[in-house]
């Protein structure tokens, strides 16, 4: 059964950093496919790979049954298109940028999920999140505050965890290296 790995973390965890990094050093024979994201966010807003919709172009496209997954988080709204059924159905394992206040929804729905938490240490996230200037100074703390919050409550999935404080390198590796050993193990 292919497998979905369905990586979380906090805000500014690196996991769009991290799943760039797994695109350029798959193997090119690894039957991987990686879902690409619908925001409600600019296209050039914060470096994030997606394709930007407005509000009234993402309810049009949920209305029409076009996304497999999706949700709503600080003040956004995010999709994951149908084609990831296609690719799994036909045996192709799927990496995406998921999150973690949908991590329950998601498991209902796709039963094949691994859960991959890149996890930072919030000093660091904080560091992050100033440097790429996308929020404020209150929605940073906001958001570490859930970050802690968050990555208490995923605890107790059964998960891959990825520490992403040092190099960006070995945190790549390290995802690289969990999705090659895990695509072909059984979903727990």
């Amino acid at each position: 059964m292919a497998k979905l790995f369905y990586v979380i973390g906090a805000s500014g965890a690196g996991k769009d950093s991290l799943i760039y990094h797994v695109r350029q050093n798959m193997p090119e024979d690894a039957s991987i496919m990686y879902a690409q994201r619908y925001i409600t966010r600019p296209a050039d807003a914060g470096g994030e790979n997606h394709v930007a919709l407005s509000v009234r172009e993402f309810e049009h496209r949920k209305g029409l049954g076009c996304f497999a997954m999706h949700w709503f988080s600080h003040e956004t709204h995010y999709g994951i298109g149908n084609e990831i059924n296609v690719w799994l159905s036909n045996g192709l394992n799927v990496v995406m940028n998921g999150s973690r206040g949908y991590l329950q929804v998601a498991r209902k729905l796709f039963p094949q999920l691994v859960p991959v938490l890149i996890s930072v240490d919030p000093e660091i996230l904080s560091d992050r999140l100033y440097a790429r200037g996308r929020e404020s100074s209150s929605q940073i703390k906001q958001r570490l505050i859930q970050a802690i919050k968050l990555e208490n409550e995923v605890k107790h999935y059964q998960l891959i965890k990825i520490d992403n404080n040092g190099l960006l390198e070995d945190a790549g590796n390290a995802l690289l290296n969990s999705i090659l050993n895990n695509q072909n193990e059984k979903c727990a």
